[in-house]
């Protein structure tokens, strides 16, 4: 039986899909299916636009049913969102911890190192996905978001790391070896690639990966062809990105960045 977000959005078929990103934060809404095992270099926060989508996670074990659900990085999870609109908004660890999701939870419990339960944010979420002006408004909207989270929330990652990330996200170099940052943390290589593993939740190629993709995804939203943005962002073709896409997301990449909102 179709769920009450599937009837509502069913006459909708002229809202497309929204991506916000900046520095600190990744935002998409807009339809999904079902989406393969995969893991992010991010903590991630998902919340239905009102039916509950399917979360498994490690691979195996039963469906959870959920309305929302926050993973922390590194986590491997799959999603059948049965062509619903979903949420996912993603922070980076220069922004905040994965602890600032928590606040956004009207109620949830701890399943095997994710939170899952019912969202908060519903209303929020709907008027980015239904009002066609929300590009004008999204950024302020995320801001007070994810202000109100982290006057809530503690945050734990080790500033070294902190300024690793924040020297990696800024460098002009997609594939920039670890090495090249241990000075920033003041560690050996072998302390950095163990310590950042440990804060982060993902290993350094993974979270370098990581911006790789979310670089190749802004030039995408901005207007650029796939092509381009993957080598600009320092693929090597646009079928390199393309497997990186399904890797790091589940689904294909022409699902959710064909006809953004612009």
């Amino acid at each position: 039986m179709p769920g009450a977000a599937q009837r509502l959005y069913a006459e909708a078929a002229d809202l497309r899909p929204l991506w916000r990103l900046d520095a600190g934060r990744t935002l998409f809404v807009g339809p999904l299916d079902y989406n393969a095992p995969h893991e992010h270099g991010a903590p991630v926060f998902l919340s239905s636009l009102g039916a509950p989508f399917g979360l498994r996670l490690d691979g195996a074990g039963e469906w959870l049913s959920c309305h929302a659900a926050m993973l922390p990085a590194g986590k491997v999870h799959e999603l059948q969102v049965g062509g619903e609109p979903i949420a996912v908004l993603y922070v980076e660890p220069t922004l905040a911890s994965a602890h600032v999701f928590a606040p956004l939870f009207a109620g949830c419990e701890e399943v095997r190192g994710a939170l899952v339960g019912r969202s908060n944010v519903v209303s929020l979420i709907r008027a980015l996905y239904e009002d066609h002006a929300s590009l004008g408004w999204a950024d302020a909207a995320l801001d007070d978001l994810l202000a109100y989270g982290g006057a809530r929330a503690r945050r734990s990652i080790d500033p070294r790391i902190l300024r690793v990330a924040r020297a990696l996200a800024s460098s002009s170099e997609p594939a920039a070896p670890l090495a090249a940052f241990a000075p920033v943390a003041n560690l050996s290589a072998s302390r950095l690639r163990r310590l950042f593993a440990e804060e982060i939740g993902a290993s350094f190629s993974r979270y370098r990966a990581w911006l790789r993709m979310r670089r190749a995804i802004d030039a995408v939203v901005a207007g650029a062809n796939f092509t381009a943005a993957a080598h600009d962002a320092g693929f090597a073709d646009q079928a390199h990105f393309a497997h990186d896409f399904r890797r790091t997301f589940g689904a294909p990449a022409s699902r959710s960045l064909t006809g953004v909102r612009r």
